[in-house]
């Protein structure tokens, strides 16, 4: 049984159409990056996993529809949203403690789920403090916090970290760790590539409302990624030496950069060539692209823009 079943979901507002006929599932236990431009259709789609729209289509959450079942599909779900939402008349305490008591937690169970996360989210010391007096970190800790006391199967981020310092976010992905770690099944949308790369085992890639990608971490970098060969020499390398199919080749000063797929393979090859004609090489390095550029390269809207590798001139040297 997978924890999220979509089949056939349509949502469209008056003339508009966020989301076009998208299936697919996350699997029990799995930590799934949802990922997409603005307007992609990703908060829409969670919306009506959580029941907040109506919707076209078909929505199971652990095999209980969230439309007929929707009792059971709410509890089983914890929903940490993107827009700060917290009642500015609570405390923190008391924010934890009405939650957990929506969810219909008896009293000494809301005693500790509410204990487990002020120390889990450090919120502790912060328990009596008025929701509106807390920093924009602080209330993005409550929202998590919140999201989690009722100690539910399936956990929604929006965006979780979009307040946060480096440090916190460094915290935040060490807790996410350790609860996807123990079995909870997490949904996470962000804009922080990094942070899906670093967090998710399994991505989605919508644009337009629609999937472009979706597998393992792992496939879709293998798959949809570029390789970076970077070479540096004595002299230019001529622009008319290097020839390799399907890749793009620049050249600046004693800088060359040969981007496409199984470079690693062709790597040899290349420096054959250019030790050949009398260059030579002092410096190499190869690398995979990252999922931010995946993830940018295949969300391109113009056609002709859509496989096509913007490269500058600026790449091809490392920052310093």
């Amino acid at each position: 049984m997978h924890a999220i079943e979509i089949k056939n979901l349509k949502k469209s507002y008056k003339n508009e159409v966020a989301v076009k006929d998208m299936d697919f599932y996350v699997e029990k236990g799995d930590f799934f990056g949802f990922i997409g431009p603005n307007g992609a259709g990703k908060t829409t789609t969670i919306q009506c996993i959580m029941g907040l729209l109506k919707f076209d289509g078909k929505i199971s959450i652990f095999g209980n529809d969230n439309v007929i079942d929707y009792i059971e599909a709410r509890k089983l779900i914890g929903f940490s949203p993107q827009e700060e939402n917290l009642d500015p008349f609570l405390n923190v305490e008391q924010a934890l403690h009405f939650t957990a008591g929506y969810y219909g937690l008896k009293k000494d169970k809301i005693k500790e789920r509410v204990e487990l996360m002020l120390k889990d989210f450090g919120l502790v010391k912060h328990r009596k403090k008025n929701t509106r007096a807390l920093s924009g970190g602080m209330k993005r800790r409550l929202l998590l916090a919140r999201s989690l006391v009722h100690d539910p199967k399936i956990l929604i981020l929006d965006e979780p970290t979009a307040a946060m310092d480096v440090e916190l976010r460094q915290d935040f992905w060490k807790l996410m760790k350790r609860i996807n770690g123990e079995g909870k099944t997490i949904m996470l949308t962000s804009h922080y590539i990094e942070e899906v790369e670093q967090l998710c085992n399994t991505i989605c890639i919508v644009n337009e409302g629609k999937i472009i990608a979706m597998d393992k971490k792992e496939t879709i970098m293998q798959d949809l990624s570029n390789q970076e060969l970077k070479i540096k020499t004595n002299k230019p390398v001529p622009s008319d030496l290097i020839k390799v199919e399907a890749c793009k080749i620049i050249h600046e000063n004693t800088h060359t950069l040969v981007v496409g797929k199984d470079i690693r393979k062709k790597a040899n090859g290349i420096i054959k060539i250019i030790e050949k004609a009398g260059i030579k090489i002092e410096e190499i390095d190869i690398r995979n692209e990252s999922l931010e550029k995946v993830f940018l390269r295949i969300t391109q809207t113009n056609a002709n823009q859509s496989e096509a590798l913007k490269i500058t001139p600026e790449i091809l040297k490392d920052k310093k």
